[in-house]
């Protein structure tokens, strides 16, 4: 529907390397998720999305197509899950840990990033500041909601679901 109405939208298809429990090209024929937007006549473009230069260029691209009026495009960020798919005693049998510590230690978008800094004349001590907040944002949330009490049984579904609404109009 983006491409019939032209609609400015930019699907981003963050791509981690596993669908719950199988890896992606085990699942998927092509080689990229990417490729499907010629299907629907909209530009697909790959990303590595442990960069966040890089990932930040595609977008900026595709947003400007889509305030330019020229309709959506999709986004596959390359990227990678450190963590399980659910939380608790599953030990993650169909990859090894080796390889999350790979991950985790060479292409840790953050730490890629600040090895990188000087390229665009940032200063470390910046970047240290905004962890810092961040940490303290964080933690104060935490904090709040460990304080707060907890909210009555019959508010579970509240905010969950919407009145049925008329499509025809």
């Amino acid at each position: 529907m983006a491409s019939l109405w032209d609609l400015p939208v930019v699907y981003v298809c963050e791509n981690n390397g596993y669908g719950e429990y199988t890896p992606w090209r085990d699942a998927v024929a092509s080689e990229s998720i990417a490729a499907r937007s010629v299907a629907y006549a909209m530009p697909g473009e790959i990303v590595d999305g442990q960069n966040i230069v890089a990932v930040h260029e595609a977008v900026k691209k595709a947003v400007d197509r889509a305030r330019a009026g020229e309709g959506p495009s999709l986004i596959e960020t390359r990227t990678y899950r450190y963590e399980n798919h659910a939380i608790g005693p599953y030990t993650e049998p169909y990859r090894e840990k080796a390889e999350v510590d790979e991950w985790r230690e060479q292409r840790d978008p953050l730490t890629l990033f600040r090895g990188r800094i000087d390229e665009w004349d940032l200063d470390v001590a910046d970047l240290d500041t905004i962890d810092e907040e961040i940490r303290v944002e964080v933690d104060a949330a935490v904090e709040y909601a460990r304080q707060s009490p907890e909210p009555p049984v019959e508010d579970a579904f509240t905010h969950v679901f919407t009145e049925p609404i008329d499509i025809r109009r």
